[in-house]
């Protein structure tokens, strides 16, 4: 079997969503093939998880005066803030069966992809179950999946540098956790590539196209004229709707 390997390419975070479903949506109708891909966030966006509620999770005034987009995921886990310079993102799209039936087995058969990446740029970094990537016991990427109608669907983000404090100032942090000491302890928790080693976002990008070529075999592609349709009218009826991301 031969995956699709799609390089980096940034869209609005609408879009992004768009697109893993109108692909799943192609690989399911054996219109495309499996399919990984590598995105960032123009402009940054936070993510909030299938199950949460916008407005518990995401300061709406910040985020619109930052001018930050919103939007929900198929996908379950907390809200996660996309910096256009701080993160590679990734998607892998294919068929259940060709993936462990076990989570965490799944989980761990993609992730090692990513720690196979970081190493390739001199970081030394192991997966920690359910679904987490550490360094020394610090985050560095963090990672959602989610299966429907037979098709597996887990992106991820890897991190290239991380802003704390403008992460605390869209999401729904009360004012008194907010503080340096709270700042200090978060920055004590989360790493990126940046962090470790003195590469560009370009460098990540290889590594992680290295990392997810080792084991499997990938022809380089891009998305088809039908995929893109397709994720131009899910924006639209879907994932850009109050409906959606309001879960009115």
């Amino acid at each position: 079997m031969t995956y699709r390997m799609i390089p980096f390419r940034y869209f609005n975070a609408f879009m992004n969503m768009a697109i893993d479903e109108a692909i799943m949506e192609a690989v399911r109708n054996e219109d495309s093939a499996p399919t990984i891909r590598f995105y960032g966030w123009e402009p940054s966006a936070v993510s909030i998880g299938y199950f949460q509620g916008i407005r518990n999770e995401v300061n709406l005034e910040s985020t619109k005066n930052a001018g930050v987009d919103v939007v929900r995921r198929m996908t379950g886990g907390g809200a996660v803030y996309h910096d256009y310079f701080g993160e590679v993102t990734y998607s892998i799209i294919g068929k259940v069966e060709t993936f462990p039936v076990n989570i965490i087995n799944s989980y761990n058969i993609i992730c090692a992809d990513i720690v196979y990446a970081l190493d390739l740029l001199g970081i030394k970094a192991n997966f920690a179950p359910v679904n987490d990537i550490l360094v020394n016991e610090q985050k560095i990427s963090g990672n959602a999946q989610t299966r429907r109608n037979g098709i597996l669907l887990q992106h991820g983000t890897i991190l290239y540098k991380v802003d704390v404090e403008m992460m605390f100032s869209l999401l729904n942090v009360s004012a008194e956790k907010i503080s340096d000491k709270l700042i200090k302890s978060v920055q004590k928790r989360v790493t990126s590539v940046s962090d470790q080693v003195t590469v560009s976002m370009q460098d990540l990008q290889i590594a992680l196209q290295a990392g997810f070529s080792h084991n499997r075999s990938v022809e380089i592609g891009d998305y088809s004229t039908q995929e893109l349709q397709r994720a131009t009218q899910l924006v639209k009826e879907k994932f850009q709707t109050n409906a959606w991301n309001f879960r009115l």
